[in-house]
């Protein structure tokens, strides 16, 4: 079963329509990737999940039934624009934060103290949040989404702000979670952490939904069915008369020949590389499969 399921979405703002018709399913314990440029219509989409707003048409169900307001308590939302009391201490912040999640103050104080331990930020509890690097605050954050376990974590950049350790420390957390059986929605502009974390995605530009569905089926999708092969050879090979492939392009380079070569329909890599063993010293051999970061621009563009 899916754990939210956007049918047929509509929202206009005045003249402006914001979605136009989209229709997502976010998998249970998966991480799904909500991709799309600025504007496209991200963030209101997930407003729409939180009923921060309401659809003007179309359908929105959590667990298979139509989301309610009690549903929100499942729910773990990081938006993009961060808000937090600057004249507040961190702990009385986090506390606060956690209470309204549903938490006792015993409860909260002892889950709290845990994770500012594990994210290295304990010294930080009596600071007045304005005293918070960006990144300090965003650890604030992170954990006040994730405190009360929610069953869908919604995490919009949730990266902005970190360097490459903290990075690093988020990722996990999240994949631990995934682990554990809780659903992500991951909103990023960074390619990258897309194909490191998603198992599905979902392309939204100018309103409409583009595509939607498995990651690696998608860039396989929009792949070219070709392979490349580095070999060792005392001259470049011609490939010429093989049913199974055609040379697209060769080079020679520091490790031996570079070739590009366009697999015909329906053969096996197991098959190509026996019919190439006999004839060079293959070094390595890789299907070519396009970047997110390419599709993202191809289809947007």
């Amino acid at each position: 079963m899916d754990i939210i399921t956007c049918q047929n979405v509509v929202k206009k703002f005045n003249d402006f329509t914001a979605l136009d018709n989209v229709s997502i399913s976010v998998p249970k314990g998966k991480i799904f990737g909500l991709l799309g440029p600025n504007g496209a219509g991200k963030t209101t989409l997930i407003r729409i999940m939180n009923q921060i707003t309401l659809p003007d048409s179309g359908e929105v169900l959590f667990n298979g039934a139509k989301l309610q307001r009690d549903d929100i308590a499942y729910i773990g939302y990081l938006p993009e624009e961060r808000g937090l009391y600057k004249k507040m201490k961190v702990g009385d912040q986090a506390l606060y934060l956690a209470r309204l999640k549903g938490l006792s103050k015993e409860e909260a104080t002892r889950e709290l103290k845990h994770w500012f331990i594990k994210f290295g930020i304990q010294a930080w509890w009596n600071k007045k949040v304005e005293e918070l690097s960006k990144g300090m605050a965003q650890k604030v954050q992170f954990i006040c989404t994730i405190l009360h376990k929610p069953s869908l974590l919604i995490l919009d950049e949730p990266f902005s702000g970190f360097d490459p350790v903290n990075v690093q420390l988020v990722r996990n957390e999240i994949l631990q979670m995934k682990e554990a059986g809780t659903s992500v929605i991951l909103s990023t502009h960074n390619m990258e952490s897309v194909e490191e974390l998603c198992d599905n995605i979902a392309l939204i530009n100018k309103a409409k939904l583009i595509i939607t569905g498995e990651l690696d089926q998608i860039r396989r999708d929009h792949g070219k069915n070709e392979v490349e092969v580095i070999y060792r050879s005392s001259a470049p090979y011609s490939f010429a008369g093989s049913n199974l492939i055609s040379l697209v392009n060769q080079e020679e380079t520091k490790r031996g020949y570079r070739a590009i070569l366009e697999v015909k329909k329906d053969a096996c890599n197991s098959d190509i590389l026996r019919s190439l063993v006999s004839e060079v010293d293959i070094l390595s051999y890789r299907e070519l499969i396009p970047r997110m970061n390419d599709i993202f621009i191809k289809l947007v563009s």
